[in-house]
Protein backbone atom coordinates (compact mmCIF):
# COMPACT_ATOMS: atom_id res chain seq x y z
CA UNK A 1 0.00 0.00 0.00
CA UNK A 2 2.61 2.33 0.89
CA UNK A 3 4.21 1.45 -2.47
CA UNK A 4 1.54 2.44 -4.29
CA UNK A 5 1.28 6.04 -2.83
CA UNK A 6 4.62 6.18 -3.33
CA UNK A 7 3.67 6.37 -6.92
CA UNK A 8 1.47 9.05 -6.44
CA UNK A 9 4.20 10.89 -4.87
CA UNK A 10 2.25 10.77 -1.80
CA UNK A 11 5.04 9.42 1.25
CA UNK A 12 3.70 8.09 4.64
CA UNK A 13 5.11 5.27 6.58
CA UNK A 14 2.54 2.18 7.35
CA UNK A 15 1.33 3.88 9.89
CA UNK A 16 -1.56 6.19 9.92
CA UNK A 17 -3.84 8.43 12.44
CA UNK A 18 -7.30 8.63 10.99
CA UNK A 19 -9.84 11.17 12.25
CA UNK A 20 -13.69 10.80 10.53
CA UNK A 21 -17.59 11.05 11.19
CA UNK A 22 -20.01 8.18 10.97
CA UNK A 23 -23.38 8.80 9.43
CA UNK A 24 -25.59 6.10 9.80
CA UNK A 25 -29.28 5.22 9.09
CA UNK A 26 -31.08 2.51 10.74
CA UNK A 27 -33.66 0.38 8.10
CA UNK A 28 -35.07 -2.69 9.05
CA UNK A 29 -35.80 -3.31 13.45
CA UNK A 30 -36.39 -7.15 14.71
CA UNK A 31 -38.14 -7.99 17.76
CA UNK A 32 -35.65 -9.89 18.66
CA UNK A 33 -33.10 -7.33 18.68
CA UNK A 34 -31.40 -6.94 15.40
CA UNK A 35 -31.21 -4.40 13.14
CA UNK A 36 -30.32 -3.48 9.47
CA UNK A 37 -28.16 -0.40 9.17
CA UNK A 38 -26.64 0.89 6.44
CA UNK A 39 -23.65 3.52 6.98
CA UNK A 40 -21.14 6.32 5.36
CA UNK A 41 -17.77 6.85 6.53
CA UNK A 42 -16.19 9.08 5.94
CA UNK A 43 -11.94 9.19 7.39
CA UNK A 44 -9.09 11.65 6.65
CA UNK A 45 -5.58 9.59 7.40
CA UNK A 46 -2.02 10.97 7.81
CA UNK A 47 -2.51 14.50 9.42
CA UNK A 48 0.28 13.58 11.78
CA UNK A 49 2.85 12.96 8.65
CA UNK A 50 1.55 16.35 6.95
CA UNK A 51 -0.52 14.56 4.14
CA UNK A 52 -3.96 13.95 3.67
CA UNK A 53 -5.41 10.39 3.15
CA UNK A 54 -9.20 10.77 2.31
CA UNK A 55 -10.92 7.33 2.72
CA UNK A 56 -14.71 7.17 1.98
CA UNK A 57 -17.11 3.71 2.99
CA UNK A 58 -20.69 2.94 1.95
CA UNK A 59 -21.38 -0.01 4.71
CA UNK A 60 -24.52 -2.33 5.10
CA UNK A 61 -24.28 -4.23 8.00
CA UNK A 62 -26.59 -5.74 10.97
CA UNK A 63 -26.56 -5.04 14.78
CA UNK A 64 -27.68 -6.99 17.89
CA UNK A 65 -29.37 -5.71 20.78
CA UNK A 66 -26.77 -5.69 22.48
CA UNK A 67 -24.31 -4.02 20.06
CA UNK A 68 -22.56 -6.12 18.46
CA UNK A 69 -22.36 -5.29 14.56
CA UNK A 70 -20.83 -6.96 11.43
CA UNK A 71 -20.70 -5.17 7.66
CA UNK A 72 -19.41 -4.56 4.47
CA UNK A 73 -19.85 -2.41 1.16
CA UNK A 74 -17.43 -0.30 -1.17
CA UNK A 75 -14.06 1.84 -0.01
CA UNK A 76 -12.62 4.16 -2.01
CA UNK A 77 -9.05 5.36 -1.09
CA UNK A 78 -6.04 7.44 -3.03
CA UNK A 79 -4.74 4.21 -3.42
CA UNK A 80 -8.27 2.33 -5.27
CA UNK A 81 -11.50 1.04 -4.38
CA UNK A 82 -11.80 -2.00 -2.54
CA UNK A 83 -14.40 -3.80 -0.28
CA UNK A 84 -14.62 -3.36 3.45
CA UNK A 85 -15.32 -5.80 6.35
CA UNK A 86 -16.00 -4.11 9.32
CA UNK A 87 -17.09 -5.96 12.73
CA UNK A 88 -17.14 -4.26 16.43
CA UNK A 89 -19.22 -3.98 19.42
CA UNK A 90 -20.82 -0.75 20.83
CA UNK A 91 -20.17 -0.44 24.60
CA UNK A 92 -22.93 1.51 26.50
CA UNK A 93 -21.98 4.18 29.56
CA UNK A 94 -24.82 6.33 30.47
CA UNK A 95 -26.09 8.32 27.74
CA UNK A 96 -22.90 7.82 25.53
CA UNK A 97 -22.71 4.85 22.87
CA UNK A 98 -18.34 3.70 22.52
CA UNK A 99 -18.14 1.82 19.26
CA UNK A 100 -15.02 0.07 18.85
CA UNK A 101 -14.59 -1.25 15.85
CA UNK A 102 -11.95 -3.26 13.24
CA UNK A 103 -11.91 -2.83 9.72
CA UNK A 104 -10.29 -4.94 7.13
CA UNK A 105 -9.96 -3.76 3.60
CA UNK A 106 -8.41 -6.23 1.35
CA UNK A 107 -6.97 -5.10 -2.36
CA UNK A 108 -4.85 -5.74 -4.77
CA UNK A 109 -2.13 -3.19 -3.53
CA UNK A 110 -2.19 -4.91 -0.08
CA UNK A 111 -4.56 -5.29 2.78
CA UNK A 112 -5.28 -2.28 5.41
CA UNK A 113 -6.31 -2.75 8.64
CA UNK A 114 -8.21 0.08 10.57
CA UNK A 115 -9.19 -0.15 14.67
CA UNK A 116 -11.78 2.79 14.88
CA UNK A 117 -13.57 3.89 18.04
CA UNK A 118 -15.21 6.78 18.87
CA UNK A 119 -18.45 8.06 20.79
CA UNK A 120 -22.36 9.36 20.12
CA UNK A 121 -24.89 10.57 22.39
CA UNK A 122 -28.20 7.95 22.51
CA UNK A 123 -31.39 9.91 22.50
CA UNK A 124 -34.14 9.21 24.60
Amino acid sequence: MVEKLDERHINVGPHISQFGWQFEKQFYTQDGGVTMVTEWVGLVGGLEQSVVLPSLSWIVGVRTRDGAEFGMGPNITPAGAALVLATGMTFRAGALNIPVNVAVVPSKVGTRVSVLSGFSLRHP
